[in-house]
């Protein structure tokens, strides 16, 4: 829509990782060093952490525009909800290796005879498990288990794990101390600052051949880093509705206060309802006058309870003395 509207070839801000529009930030710039680093040793495993949105996947797939395929055999596996046998499989698919329900020795013993293929080819094995935090330390253990494969001089299959923070937890646990010695280099991927969101932005106008329309001022720029924080995706998600409501309202220029009508829009979209609010509110409250009027009312709770049983152990005991006084009545006669 507001594409032709600026005159862009194509949507300057989707959301899917494209290398077209990879940004060698920073952090991207050393990130990417360090998967080439990994490149060079051909073992062991390489590790990129960073918060969601950061740019990992679209980092990952520009790496792939510079592999050489007659040299490199690549595959990536994204779905990470998986058990260790079930990863085994995946590993396999993503190769294109049959995955049946053959014996876990046959899976084995499969993968094997394709890395010693590709070796016998020239060729290198690379995979690459994006959102690893999702990986159990048992699915972890699995994948250290392929790289045993190698030959009296060289490995055969070289990983690379991205995931969010949290999987240094993972990593770091007293189960992956052998996987810690195996890593030859992680790095953690941050967000952009903010000269650096500015470049980003113009970057990705650039690439679908902006021309200075629309136009973004200093005050634009700010508000944009402030609200997103230098996270790629999240920049990519406020320019998108930033330029869609350019397009509905013909603006040619964008300053701060367009920013944050679209922010305040956004901001809108995601909070509850004042309804829900309320509800919400008067639970939690609720729940503190319940809880005070609980304890002041325990005493008084118990003491009824105690009356009671003491009433039922009387009525029982008249019920008892009557049974007896038949009992003895009926004996007489």
């Amino acid at each position: 829509m507001y594409a032709s509207f600026y005159g862009l070839s194509a949507k300057p801000f989707q959301l899917k990782p494209d290398p077209d529009f990879f940004f060698g930030s920073k952090g991207h710039r050393r990130a990417m060093a360090y998967l080439e680093y990994g490149l060079e040793q051909g073992e062991g495993f390489i590790v990129i952490t960073g918060d969601v949105g950061a740019g990992k996947t679209t980092l990952v797939r520009s790496l792939f525009r510079q592999l050489e395929s007659e040299k490199i055999v690549a595959a990536q596996i994204v779905n990470t909800h998986l058990d260790s046998d079930d990863a085994l499989r995946m590993v396999l698919s993503a190769f294109g290796l049959p995955f049946d329900d053959a014996p876990k020795a046959t899976l084995l013993t499969r993968f094997e005879q394709f890395l010693r293929a590709c070796d016998e080819q020239g060729k290198r094995v690379l995979l690459i498990v994006d959102e690893a935090q999702n990986l159990s330390a048992k699915t972890v253990e699995e994948l250290r288990m392929l790289s045993n494969f190698q030959t009296s001089e060289k490995s055969l299959l070289q990983t690379f794990l991205l995931g969010q923070p949290e999987f240094r937890k993972t990593l770091m646990s007293s189960e992956m101390l052998q996987l810690r010695q195996r890593v030859i280099a992680t790095y953690h991927l941050g967000p952009i600052d903010a000269t650096e969101t500015r470049d980003y932005i113009e970057h990705r106008l650039q690439t679908v051949g902006w021309r200075g329309n629309p136009s973004l001022d200093e005050d634009a720029y700010s508000a944009i880093y402030e609200f997103t924080g230098g996270i790629p995706r999240k920049i990519n998600t406020l320019c998108d509705r930033l330029f869609l409501m350019g397009y509905l309202e013909e603006i040619q220029h964008f300053g701060g206060s367009e920013v944050n009508v679209v922010i305040n829009d956004i901001r809108q979209e995601f909070a509850l309802p004042e309804s829900e609010v309320d509800t919400q509110n008067k639970l939690v409250l609720g729940r503190g006058e319940d809880a005070q009027a609980n304890l002041e009312n325990m005493d008084e709770r118990m003491a009824k309870m105690e009356r009671s049983v003491i009433s039922v152990l009387d009525l029982l005991k008249q019920v008892l003395s009557l049974a007896s006084v038949k009992n003895h009545l009926e004996e007489k006669h």
